[in-house]
């Protein structure tokens, strides 16, 4: 079975960060509780561009990408009726996650002091901008903010240019990633030791974590590495872009080894037995000239013809934009792209998710369902816990809750 099949999540999620987070754990096989606040309609993911799948404009796509398989509770739990149901479901469940901002957990009643006695078990991951242990605490954070406060900013892009985003939300997606960590190895030890506990992660410090080598040589040796032409290896050549027939084209010599092997693919003994590219040193130092010789000779060809002739052999790949990313045949053909059929839309059958970035032996895989409608889930979730009928018609006229 999957690992998390028996682990239920009761997950707090703004934004992409926390979302993937739950989704990362959903795909693990828990069953994922995203507990939305009413006065915000829900996740404002649910919200986010234009792009909606159904007709009536209540499943955005947006939404889609990371809050399908789970299920939708829209739950106030800043009222103290919705804090009471809320810890009647921490009592049968065995996480609670959020990515609140740092101040925010201990304000709302989400800490494991506020939840131990109720479920000694719990582990309670968090994962915020800047922590919850200074004075950014009570900070909002952001992805774009971490990129430019940490230095990313300055190293991507071409020398001279303004400073660059990354083109997707790395540091929210590994901020998921991270926080996911926290939680399966919260759960572990809570198999262990029967205590749960708080775990922590912040947007912050995992961009800086981030720095790596780079940090280090900074730390160490007072040097400031900056952007790199071709987006380059700042200290491997060639590591770099280079211009094909029709594009461009990532060659990734990291070893002498595939130098040589390059050399010998482009058919020419003469540039391997030149002075200026002998050794990774000489070719850094001589990286113009590196990149105008190999300029010369993949302009001969074009990007499918040189990735045909290379495949296996010296690391590289072709440079696509997302359609040509996604139509590549290595993903269609490899069960990266699923497709899901869809109940909401007339004219819409099935739609496209892309698939687990994992797998586990003798395992299939999670069966990808399309997201819940904002508090779909409401009414079913608190009648399991004991709620009735009345009862809950009177937490939704009362603004507490959701039902869709």
């Amino acid at each position: 079975m999957l690992p998390l099949r028996n682990k239920r999540i009761l997950s707090f999620e703004t934004w992409g960060a926390g979302s993937f987070h739950g989704t990362l754990l959903a795909m693990l096989g828990a069953e994922v509780i995203n507990i939305e606040d009413p006065s915000q309609n829900g996740n404002p993911l649910r919200r986010m561009g234009s792009l909606y799948l159904d007709e009536n404009k209540k499943d955005n796509e947006s939404g889609e990408s990371t809050l399908h398989n789970k299920k939708s509770l829209a739950l106030d739990i800043r009222t103290p009726k919705g804090k009471k149901l809320f810890k009647n479901l921490v009592e049968k469940s065995d996480a609670v996650i959020d990515n609140f901002r740092g101040s925010l957990p201990e304000e709302l009643g989400i800490l494991y002091e506020d939840l131990k006695a109720i479920n000694p078990r719990i582990v309670c991951t968090h994962l915020s901008g800047y922590g919850r242990d200074n004075k950014r605490k009570s900070w909002p954070g952001y992805d774009f903010l971490m990129q430019a406060e940490t230095g990313w900013m300055s190293v991507t892009g071409e020398p001279g240019s303004i400073p660059t985003k990354v083109g997707v939300s790395v540091v929210d997606l590994l901020g998921s990633v991270y926080s996911a960590l926290c939680t399966v190895s919260g759960l572990l030890r809570t198999e262990i030791t029967g205590k749960g506990g708080d775990f922590d992660t912040n947007l912050f410090d995992i961009a800086l974590n981030c720095l790596c080598y780079q940090g280090l040589w900074f730390l160490n040796e007072g040097i400031v590495p900056g952007k790199q032409p071709r987006s380059a290896h700042a200290s491997q050549a060639p590591s770099q872009l280079v211009k094909t027939a029709d594009g461009w084209f990532y060659v990734a010599c990291l070893t002498q080894k595939f130098w040589e092997i390059l050399c010998q693919e482009l058919g020419d003994d003469e540039l391997k037995n030149d002075a200026r590219f002998l050794t990774n040193e000489s070719r850094m130092q001589n990286r113009e000239e590196l990149t105008a010789s190999l300029d010369f000779h993949f302009q001969k060809k074009k990007n499918a013809d040189w990735a045909a002739q290379m495949e296996g052999k010296v690391p590289c790949a072709p440079v696509y934009d997302i359609s040509q990313a996604l139509d590549n045949p290595y993903v269609r053909n490899n069960g990266k792209i699923l497709s899901v059929p869809y109940s909401r839309s007339e004219s819409r059958k099935n739609i496209e998710f892309l698939c687990a970035p994992f797998s586990i032996p003798d395992t299939p895989a999670m069966e990808f369902q399309e997201a819940p409608l904002y508090g779909e889930n409401t009414r079913d979730i608190l009648i399991g816990a004991g709620v009735t009928e009345e009862e809950i018609n009177n937490l939704q006229k009362a603004g507490v809750i959701y039902c869709q």
